[in-house]
């Protein structure tokens, strides 16, 4: 089995425990937006794809959403280093990645921007009649992909 799958294996075992879907709707939906998205910028999919699947994971966790994305680094790098088939390189992008990605205003290394524009995409691609909260990275986005 690869390393994302072991890992999806990991995620699948602590959203089992949410009652709600939604958030295998939007870790999945986050990480296959990164995905296009690094693969449309020539960034690493894989890594791209993982950030996704824990960028929100500490709220999953806990049903706690403050200081989610400080949280969320630490519980990555918990994960993956437990997994045990992560570089420590690779989990250091992860962790900045996930540490950064609640901040939308600023800007970021290009994996926390991955992240950001996913985490922004995903609400809409799911309804596209809900407003979102960062109207401008949407634009900008949706633009990016030539999509209006």
């Amino acid at each position: 089995m690869d390393r994302l799958e072991q890992l999806r294996q990991t995620v699948n075992e602590i959203l089992r425990r949410q009652e709600s879907p939604w958030g295998y709707v939007h870790l999945y939906g986050v990480s296959a937006t990164c995905v296009l998205l690094a693969k449309k910028r020539g960034l690493d999919p894989e890594m791209a794809a993982v950030c996704g699947m824990l960028h929100d994971i500490s709220t999953y966790m806990t049903g706690d959403r403050s200081d989610h994305a400080r949280r969320g680094a630490v519980e990555a790098e918990r994960i993956l280093t437990e997994l045990g088939c992560f570089t420590p390189a690779e989990v250091a992008l992860i962790r900045d990645a996930i540490s950064r990605h609640a901040d939308k205003d600023a800007v970021d290394g290009d994996m926390a921007e991955i992240l950001k524009d996913a985490d922004v995409l995903q609400p809409h691609l799911y309804n596209p009649g809900i407003e979102s909260r960062f109207p401008e990275r949407l634009k900008n986005t949706l633009a990016e992909m030539a999509l209006p």
